[in-house]
């Protein structure tokens, strides 16, 4: 195996530490004992950190946003797997003006997507609603959900199917046992993509927020607008330390490459 040179190594150091550098600022400021903003820092304290509680805006706002990443990116998943299925094994007339269709939400501004989604929902009685906001969540993160489902579809071996009808499977049976499995790290990686683009969308879901269906960056803006003091720093420290516990322990059970990369053979753990 070839070996990275110095100047290799130096490049890499020098880009991870330009994108782990702002997720250290943050943290750091977070246990700032001042009432602003400040770094370097006289000392340390948990200060903002139990501020948090005296805000139940914002206990509110992460539940809001934790629900609605995982129904919606579960709805995407019922429609990014038959879809996925479809064109990967098919060849039919409009195959890839479809595929198109489904990825163009990738290709509009969600300031736009905002601003349509905000007329349409308030023409058709929904401005405000949890549902409008589920809709509109949905057809955003179709497009990470479908193409990471597509890859493990695409890749799918198809002779085990054969041999699993000619064993007398039948069609449920058949997509359970063989198929599901076989695309399930599409699925999950899919799944977690989704998950995090609607759990962290703010450009589109500011449009379409109502009070008590506010989402946990749609809080945070709206109070950094009128506050400048550290605590949506600790905020953001606390989903930072969550998503982080999150990701260590799907790695210690499941295996980040299998979710990150969609990888179904054995992760040699």
């Amino acid at each position: 195996m070839r070996r990275n040179g110095p100047l290799a190594l130096v490049f890499h150091a020098f880009f991870v530490i330009v994108m782990v550098a702002p997720i250290l600022v943050v943290c750091l400021v977070a246990f700032t004992p001042e009432g602003f903003l400040s770094l370097p820092t006289n000392g340390f304290s948990l200060r903002w950190f139990r501020a948090i509680a005296n805000y139940p805006e914002f206990i509110h706002a992460f539940w809001v946003s934790l629900g609605l990443g995982a129904l919606s990116s579960f709805v995407a998943l019922l429609f990014a797997v038959p879809a996925a299925l479809a064109i990967a094994r098919y060849r039919f007339r409009g195959r890839d003006a479809l595929a198109a269709l489904f990825l163009s939400p990738l290709m509009i501004p969600h300031v736009v997507l905002g601003i349509a989604f905000l007329r349409f929902f308030t023409s058709a009685g929904l401005g405000g609603s949890f549902a409008a906001l589920i809709i509109a969540h949905v057809i955003i993160v179709f497009p990470f959900a479908l193409r990471l489902t597509l890859a493990a579809a695409t890749g799918m071996d198809r002779t085990v199917e054969i041999a699993a009808v000619s064993l007398g499977a039948g069609g449920w049976t058949l997509f359970r046992r063989v198929t599901l499995p076989l695309i399930l790290p599409g699925v999950i990686s899919g799944w977690a993509l989704a998950f995090i683009q609607s759990f962290d969308d703010l450009t589109m879901t500011v449009f379409l927020a109502a009070p008590g269906t506010e989402t946990l960056p749609v809080r945070m803006f709206l109070y950094i607008q009128d506050n400048i003091d550290p605590l949506v720093t600790s905020v953001s420290a606390c989903v930072i330390a969550v998503t982080m516990t999150a990701l260590i322990l799907l790695d210690r059970f499941y295996g980040l490459d299998r979710v990150l990369a969609g990888k179904s053979g054995d992760t040699g753990r």
